[in-house]
């Protein structure tokens, strides 16, 4: 990991909060799957739109390496809600539908600032309770559906865990990888890995500021670890990286969902960094955690149909 983030800091790119959001986008767009594994050809990729929490249409992708019906992951991309996009985590929703057996829908929510929050947060509800109540006419099981999402996609993969229960839509899993899900970057982590280790602090804070006003951040919209109640909410598989600055919020937060009665599978991965589960080309952990999502995702289904 050392060398590789050795390697990224010859590259000499430019860090995202020196750019426009636009720019940012456009940069890494170009360089999101540079560390990525290959993408697998699946039998089945298709664009479809779904309904925005504005009502206007979202556009989607349907990853499943078959015809027939299938169970779902809805998958929300990372990027601080304000970069990334179905491209930026192609290979990785391929991954993810080839190692599972099942269907990835991914979700290319409104972002920030162009739509601050909580856009993201309306896009991913109004998506997942249209795949419960529409995703048979696409060859999806409405009745086993999973939630997930790295970085800021797992904020809202976690937010939405949180609004199904209140709904009383049945969630198989809710799959948090890198999470975050803290008001403020003020851990201890933040602190130690908050600089050198891909993921820096100022950058953070760019995210943030684009994102949402300061007083509001209390909002566990934004921030699910302040959430009044986390029982009965989706069963939930947690993947962390040591070297994160996000990663004692996810803890935090896996704890909290323990504490409240929730299933957890948590994997925590020694000496890696933010977004180490879109370096399979480098790190053989990246390949190893995304098995572990699948298999998290193919045991939550078979145990959801029962």
């Amino acid at each position: 990991m050392s060398g590789l983030l050795e390697r990224i800091r010859r590259a000499q790119r430019t860090p995202w909060h020196a750019m426009t959001p636009q720019a940012a986008r456009a940069a890494y767009t170009a360089a999101a799957e540079v560390l990525d594994l290959p993408r697998a050809r699946l039998q089945r990729v298709e664009e479809i739109a779904v309904p925005g929490g504005d009502g206007g249409p979202r556009p989607a992708r349907i990853y499943a390496d078959g015809s027939d019906a299938r169970p779902a992951l809805l998958y929300l991309h990372g990027g601080g809600f304000v970069i990334g996009g179905l491209e930026t985590h192609d290979s990785l929703c391929r991954q993810l539908a080839l190692r599972s057996g099942g269907a990835v829908v991914a979700l290319d929510y409104r972002l920030a600032p162009e739509h601050r929050f909580p856009a993201a947060v309306d896009d991913t509800w109004a998506a997942l309770d249209w795949l419960a109540a529409h995703g048979a006419k696409f060859g999806l099981d409405g009745r086993r559906i999973a939630v997930g999402g790295d970085s800021a996609g797992a904020t809202l993969a976690a937010v939405a865990a949180i609004r199904a229960r209140d709904r009383g839509l049945p969630l198989a899993l809710q799959l948090l990888i890198t999470p975050g899900t803290a008001a403020h970057a003020d851990t201890a982590s933040h602190e130690l890995f908050g600089n050198g280790f891909l993921l820096d602090a100022t950058t953070i804070a760019w995210f943030f500021d684009h994102t949402i006003d300061r007083h509001a951040r209390g909002d566990w919209r934004f921030a699910p670890l302040l959430a009044d109640d986390l029982d009965g909410v989706a069963p939930a598989c947690v993947i962390l990286a040591e070297c994160d600055p996000l990663v004692d919020e996810g803890l935090a937060y896996a704890d909290r969902l323990r504490a409240a009665g929730v299933a957890v599978r948590l994997e925590l991965y020694r000496g890696l960094v933010h977004d180490f589960i879109k370096m399979g080309r480098a790190l053989k952990e990246a390949g190893l955690a995304q098995q572990a999502a699948a298999d998290a995702l193919r045991e939550a289904w078979q145990h959801h149909d029962r």
